[in-house]
């Protein structure tokens, strides 16, 4: 069957979604009001941490989108960092969190939509940080859209040289075609870490050191066809670092497509 070009859902994760619209700001009011605890999507810092480290220094100016209630910008400052702005599109998570760290000086927060951060001046930053943003914006109504105007927000936030991270269920079918253009100015490592308690069955787990290879992709944006995931449900690092426009000349693109569902 064929699809639509037209069709507002193409591009959106619709395996991946439910009926819940995480772009909402909303949505995301009432699930913080109902659950009062700390949460962390995906993957906790002490996972995290070896790849944040690799990447990002400790005197770096940090932007950590769609922060919640999540432990991770706590732990980040514990294990050295300085720096950190976080912000969210819900007042009762940046409320709470406000009030939370309010003898924190280390971290900052403020409500904010990821598509416009206008607020912020260019290469305001020398990381971002997403675990789970993007996602949830892939899960709306208007995903290309969304995702477009976010990353281009965050493009124009990192100082040359600086990095996105985004820690994803993605894998690069879904998330290259809009990673990879060339109006963003970066250059995208892809790792792969196993989801949280995953055993290999038979054997023992690759090391940490494997995990911190950055895995090669095809020129269409894809893993090689004979790769296997160690985990069938693994979670997906995209390191995206921001060039000098002069570095763009071999920045590969990958189109939009009907199939990347």
């Amino acid at each position: 069957m064929t699809t639509d070009p037209a069709e507002p859902n193409m591009f959106r994760d619709v395996s991946s979604c439910n009926t819940y619209n995480y772009g909402d700001a909303l949505y995301w009011d009432a699930r913080y009001v109902q659950e009062a605890g700390s949460f962390d999507w995906y993957q906790r810092y002490s996972a995290l941490r070896p790849f944040v480290r690799n990447y990002i220094p400790t005197s770096s100016r940090v932007l950590m989108v769609g922060c919640g209630n999540a432990l991770m910008s706590e732990d980040m400052v514990n294990d050295g960092y300085e720096d950190i702005m976080n912000i969210d599109i819900s007042s009762v998570a940046i409320d709470m969190m406000s009030r939370k760290y309010e003898d924190v000086p280390q971290l900052k927060y403020m409500k904010m939509d990821v598509r416009d951060m206008s607020f912020f001046p260019d290469n305001s930053f020398d990381s971002v940080i997403d675990k789970g943003t993007l996602d949830s914006l892939m899960c709306g109504t208007e995903a290309p859209v969304s995702a477009t105007q976010m990353l281009g927000e965050v493009s124009r936030l990192l100082k040359p040289g600086g990095v996105y991270m985004l820690i994803t269920y993605g894998d690069p079918k879904v998330r290259m075609v809009h990673l990879n253009r060339p109006v963003y100015y970066w250059k995208t490592e892809l790792h792969i870490i196993p989801r949280p308690g995953f055993e290999k069955p038979g054997s023992c787990s690759s090391s940490m050191k494997s995990y911190l290879e950055p895995i090669p992709i095809t020129e269409d944006g894809l893993l090689p066809a004979d790769f296997v995931l160690e985990d069938p449900d693994s979670h997906f690092i995209y390191v995206c670092k921001r060039t000098n426009h002069s570095d763009l000349i071999n920045l590969p693109t990958y189109p939009l497509s009907a199939d990347i569902l």
